[in-house]
């Protein structure tokens, strides 16, 4: 049987987005100054950029912004990545997009790696996206290697 590759994100891979990101009801500014809401979310699904004025969101609509969001993710992880992915590599790649933006990741030495099959290699990039704003963040180190070791799992 041929190796079927994941294409969409678990439960889990959300459940370690929504962990990471954290849940804000009302929209702040994130640790580089993009306006925010619910789970890391910087625009709504119809396109809308998040606005420090706008009304405060459920857990429930948060998590369903979420959902459409990664979707974006799902699909440049589909096109960027050439070789078969386990569920938990898929997740993870989910998880690191999420963050770094869809442009930087398909672009990035990670995904170069992985399609060349070095998975170990790839692993080892997680780590280097742990700044912000040029500067290394705490959270980010310690997201990274969640992400990190959720892809070697």
């Amino acid at each position: 049987m041929e190796h079927q590759s994941a294409v969409a994100i678990s439960k889990e891979g959300l459940d370690l987005i929504k962990k990471w990101e954290g849940f804000r009801s009302s929209p702040y500014k994130d640790a580089v100054g993009i306006p925010t809401i619910g789970y890391g979310s910087t625009y709504y699904p119809d396109g809308r950029k998040v606005k420090l004025t706008d009304p405060s969101i459920s857990q429930a609509k948060a998590t369903e912004m979420l959902r459409e969001t990664v979707k974006a993710f799902e699909d440049a992880i589909n096109v960027a990545v050439t070789v078969p992915l386990r569920q938990n590599q898929f997740d993870a790649l989910c998880s690191l997009a999420y963050n770094i933006g869809a442009k930087a990741f398909k672009e990035s030495t990670l995904v170069k790696l992985l399609n060349k099959g070095d998975e170990y290699g790839a692993a080892t990039q997680f780590v280097r996206w742990n700044k912000a704003g040029g500067k290394e963040l705490r959270g980010l180190t310690l997201r990274r290697r969640d992400e990190r070791d959720l892809f070697i799992r």
